[in-house]
């Protein structure tokens, strides 16, 4: 495996555990690790990269803070990825949040079955839907991307958002019709022949 840049740090476990021990070598290794991955992770929630960075930083701020809670060095993946996105979520609380989530939605009509989305999506390139999902407002592109692409559930959603699961859905559903507008603008279509 080339994530381990060291031959002392042969496995996730030991990387880890040397992580507990406060180790910086080591703590540079776990951090590179993830920085690439994750880094694109807060750029799905943030409207900047600098925004992403900051989000990013924080994470690995609480991650070293708490990797002695971390039980099963095994698990750091998901634990990182859910630390982060849980950061990128507060961040959304503090910065973002006093906007309001409601948006015009003027000139949204679409309404499509849920697998026409998918149809849609394979026309399309991953880095140029992530574009579309960052040029939503902020309430939807959140939910957009806890939903459709990090795969949490609306009571999830709700919970960590502190609103409704209804709130969840109904953000979710216009989001996606604003999606589905824009990739309609961009020309990429789906017509149900009944």
């Amino acid at each position: 495996m080339k994530f381990f840049r060291s031959k002392k740090y042969a496995d996730l476990t030991s990387l880890v555990k040397s992580c507990q021990k406060q180790d910086p070598r080591a703590q540079t290794v776990f951090y590179e690790r993830y920085k690439s991955r994750l880094t694109g992770v807060c750029l799905r929630y943030a409207k900047t990269r600098a925004e992403a960075d900051d989000i990013f930083q924080e994470a690995f701020i609480k991650i070293f803070d708490n990797i002695q809670e971390l039980k099963d060095p095994e698990a750091a993946d998901s634990w990182v990825k859910v630390t982060v996105i849980r950061t990128a979520i507060n961040y959304y609380h503090r910065t973002t949040k006093q906007q309001q989530l409601h948006d015009s939605l003027d000139n949204v009509e679409i309404q499509l079955d849920s697998g026409d989305y998918e149809k849609l999506m394979d026309q399309l390139d991953v880095s140029d839907l992530l574009e579309m999902i960052n040029e939503l407002p902020d309430g939807y592109r959140t939910i957009i991307n806890l939903h459709l692409i990090d795969g949490y559930t609306h009571i999830e959603i709700a919970k960590m958002l502190s609103i409704s699961d209804g709130t969840s859905r109904s953000q979710f559903m216009r989001g996606r019709n604003l999606l589905l507008k824009k990739l309609e603008l961009k020309g990429i279509v789906h017509h149900e022949n009944f």
